[in-house]
């Protein structure tokens, strides 16, 4: 072996070594940066399924809420006990505005429905604003009903009393209580078959395991469109604009049939007033962006955002309300 090519080799040895060190920092490096977003990041725990209408508009809104915020955005579902283990963590979370969560009427259903909770509704959590609602729409699998209206859908459950059934993602969920709403006013009656969460419920919706159910409006307009479910009515006084073909309940002769799903950003206890007003403009900045305008018309959702102030008004309200609709319901707490 000549010294030349001993010299060759040790030259090569050492570029080697040196080029795995320098891979070596800069992968420390990389993952130091990682860390670092990964910590300054914006993380929105879900206590809902992917395929829910709060799935949707939080998935929706990631792109403007990044701008916003000037950082990146996380989704996290966890959903699970009607809602609580996402809440869970939520309430467990540092209040600094790194953690947030937008909600539905669900969490204020809650404490109706269940005996325990490892959180308190009303204590536990910052409201920080009310975004806007969507209407839930009655919506059966054509394979299985043949109504195509409410006077058609409650004649068919009259003749046949308990033997058509109905899904809800959850009991004592608003999707439930949108549904027992209309069979107490249509003095009607169906079995009540619980899922956990959205997806699960709509999947055997279209598969004909259970004939109808009510829904946000967002999570099964494609089906709509398609063919697959058909639209009987929705709970708004007014026809929505993402499906003016659907007729209200109210203009079918129930005048009484006004229920919504409202949207809410939710943040855990102990959030200060300066970090409160600053995920509040975020939430403002985010929702006037065009492309979210776009993305919530074209789901059907209408945007109405107040104050923290006021929305610590309506938060407390709504506990209330829905205390008084799930007894008149005879839900009893389990």
């Amino acid at each position: 072996m000549t010294t030349k090519f001993k010299n060759n080799m040790k030259k090569r040895e050492f570029l080697l070594k040196s080029a795995s060190a320098t891979l070596a920092i800069g992968l420390a490096q990389f993952s130091s940066v990682l860390r670092a977003q990964s910590e300054r990041a914006i993380r929105f725990v879900l206590p809902n399924a992917t395929g829910s209408g709060v799935d949707a508009i939080t998935r929706a809104t990631q792109p403007a809420f990044a701008k916003a915020f000037g950082t990146n955005v996380i989704v996290e579902n966890q959903p699970g006990a009607g809602g609580v283990i996402g809440l869970q963590t939520l309430s467990k979370a540092t209040p600094d505005g790194s953690t947030l969560s937008i909600v539905s009427n669900n969490v204020v259903i809650l404490p109706s429905v269940l005996k325990a909770m490892p959180f308190n509704m009303a204590t536990d959590f910052t409201p920080i604003s009310t975004i806007g609602n969507s209407p839930l729409v009655i919506v059966v699998n054509p394979q299985k009903i043949s109504a195509t209206n409410s006077k058609e859908l409650i004649a068919l459950l009259k003749a046949k009393p308990d033997f058509y059934n109905f899904g809800s993602s959850g009991t004592g969920t608003i999707l439930h209580l949108g549904t027992e709403m209309f069979l107490e006013q249509s003095k009607t009656k169906a079995n009540h078959i619980p899922y956990k969460g959205v997806g699960p419920m709509v999947t055997d919706l279209l598969g004909g395991q259970v004939d109808f159910g009510t829904l946000a409006l967002p999570s099964v307009l494609q089906h709509i469109n398609s063919g697959a479910l058909r639209a009987i009515g929705i709970g708004d006084p007014k026809r929505s604009p993402a499906a003016p073909q659907i007729p209200t309940l109210v203009e079918q002769g129930m005048p009484d049939y006004i229920v919504d799903a409202w949207f809410l950003l939710l943040g855990p206890k102990g959030m200060d007033a300066a970090t409160t007003k600053r995920v509040h403009a975020a939430l403002v900045t985010a929702f006037n962006d065009p492309a979210t305008k776009e993305a919530m018309v074209r789901q059907g959702n209408q945007i109405n955002i107040k104050t923290p102030e006021e929305t610590a008004v309506f938060f407390k309200a709504e506990l209330e309300k829905y205390a008084r609709l799930v007894k008149a319901a005879g839900i009893e707490p389990q």
